[in-house]
């Protein structure tokens, strides 16, 4: 049994503390040897498992899968499940001190008896369910039920006890995740180990139907004559009661058989509902003289020969534990499958994401288009309205140009003119004022004296100069504006 604060993985050598023994059996990673604990004198199994040296590597057992058997081992003590006593670690292996189990394989020990009853054949299937009931309990599913791995410990009693061995590949199911994996000998995996869909508790109660059914026939219910057929069988449901291996079995075990060989996991029967199944009830003592035609039927003794061919040839064309060597590298292949598909999704979702983005972005682009070519197209006229204008203000100021220049020109030439009149007339005056002086020299004398002679004098200069400005006038508007020239009267 299990030692109370056992230590893990201890690095001492082993050697040092159990005496070690014959082989007794052995698979592609793991040998199992009897051995003497040195303090107690018992016998216990050491089981070495081959450690695998590297992650590149395919030889050996991954570190972790060997951590979580221990650690799933650690946590179970049942009468019909193999204790583990110590673990040790060298630098190649992981010795695994288990409790001795030395009785056999449970099929080799049926194919001795000449004959089996069902009673007999129930007490052995209980058992199973009682040690999967416990592994249930907590929520551990053994995934590799066989015959192989139901051993008893010891055959020389009347009723010998199972054990239940050989925990490499128990998972411990957390509650509301997902576990997918291809593992398992493929003769007894369930139909959703096949198809690589989610596991649970009731991949167990499969791999119990197809050990009832072997060991009721001597018959395996889907074995083909490849791997590959084997699992199509499984897949496809392809299973039958042959009427000469099962002519004298019971009706209510054909219907225990076929509940548990139910490919959907809801319809499956749980463990509790095997173990209250109508067939594994009847072998207890309550209902040993219940005369029913059932009873009768499975007092009938079952014929062994069929399942001592089955066990020699298991032995013969199969090795001892061949899980690794079938299902390793299909189940690594389909991790990177299922890693591929789960890639592929996400690459499909940033498409479909990246399409959406890249619509958008188109329709904003088309959006923007027509934008910029409805403001190209206003700004377009409106720029070719400005240049219109603009022509038209050029043309205007080139005509306002010219006008200020055709003033300008007349302006200078009206100024020039305007000189030139004001010369002659200055000089006109200066002739008028010579001539006024001398036609005053003149009048003084013509009347030298007197006041009458002033008078008239003064009087008649004023006369004189009142023609003469007139006269004056009228010459400087004719020389300013030449039509209006007009002849002088005689009076002028």
């Amino acid at each position: 049994m299990k030692t109370p604060g056992m230590a893990v993985f201890k690095q001492q050598n082993m050697e040092e503390f159990y005496e070690i023994g014959e082989e007794l059996g052995s698979g592609q990673f793991a040998i199992v040897k009897r051995c003497r604990e040195k303090s107690t004198g018992v016998e216990y199994a050491a089981k070495f498992i081959k450690k695998r040296q590297s992650r590149a590597s395919r030889r050996g057992v991954r570190r972790e899968e060997i951590e979580r058997e221990v650690d799933i081992l650690q946590q179970l003590q049942h009468p019909n499940i193999v204790a583990l006593h110590d673990v040790y670690e060298n630098r190649t292996d992981v010795v695994l001190i288990l409790e001795l189990v030395s009785g056999g394989e449970l099929f080799d020990f049926l194919a001795q008896k000449e004959s089996l009853s069902e009673e007999e054949a129930t007490q052995f299937i209980k058992q199973i369910l009682d040690g999967v009931q416990y592994l249930h309990s907590k929520r551990i599913t053994h995934f590799d039920l066989k015959p192989e791995n139901i051993m008893l410990l010891d055959r020389n009693v009347p009723l010998p006890r199972i054990k239940l061995i050989d925990f490499g590949l128990a998972h411990k199911l957390e509650a509301g995740a997902d576990f997918k994996n291809i593992f398992g000998t493929p003769e007894f995996v369930a139909p959703e180990i096949v198809n690589y869909e989610p596991l649970g508790l009731e991949a167990d109660m499969w791999s119990i139907g197809v050990i009832t059914y072997i060991l009721l026939s001597g018959a395996s219910p889907f074995l083909g004559d490849t791997k590959q057929e084997t699992l199509g069988n499984i897949s496809a449901m392809n299973y039958d009661f042959d009427e000469e291996l099962f002519s004298s079995t019971s009706e209510l075990a054909k219907s225990f058989i076929r509940q548990l060989l139910e490919k959907d996991t809801r319809k499956r029967m749980t463990i509790q509902e095997a173990l209250n199944h109508h067939w594994i009830k009847s072998c207890g003592p309550m209902e040993e003289d219940i005369a029913t035609p059932e009873a009768e039927k499975k007092a009938e003794q079952l014929k062994t020969k069929r399942l001592k061919e089955y066990t020699i040839q298991c032995h013969s064309s199969m090795p001892q534990n061949n899980t690794y060597a079938n299902f390793e590298r299909f189940a690594h292949v389909a991790e990177d499958v299922s890693l591929m598909e789960t890639g592929l999704s996400e690459v499909a979702g940033a498409h479909q994401t990246l399409q959406g983005d890249i619509d958008a972005l188109l329709s904003i682009y088309n959006d923007k288009e027509a934008w910029y070519k409805e403001e190209s197209e206003t700004a377009r006229k409106q720029l070719s309205q400005v240049r219109y204008e603009f022509r038209k203000v050029e043309a205007t100021r080139r005509l306002l140009q010219a006008d200020i220049k055709a003033i300008d020109a007349s302006l200078e030439s009206i100024s020039g003119k305007y000189s030139q009149r004001q010369s002659k007339l200055d000089a006109l005056r200066q002739e008028l004022n010579s001539e006024l002086q001398w036609l005053q020299e003149v009048m003084s004398s013509l009347h030298p004296e007197g006041a009458n002679s002033s008078i008239h004098s003064g009087s008649l200069n004023t006369d004189v100069k009142q023609a003469l400005l007139e006269l004056l006038h009228q010459s400087c508007r004719r020389e300013l504006c030449p039509e209006a020239k007009q002849p002088l009267t005689e009076s002028g």
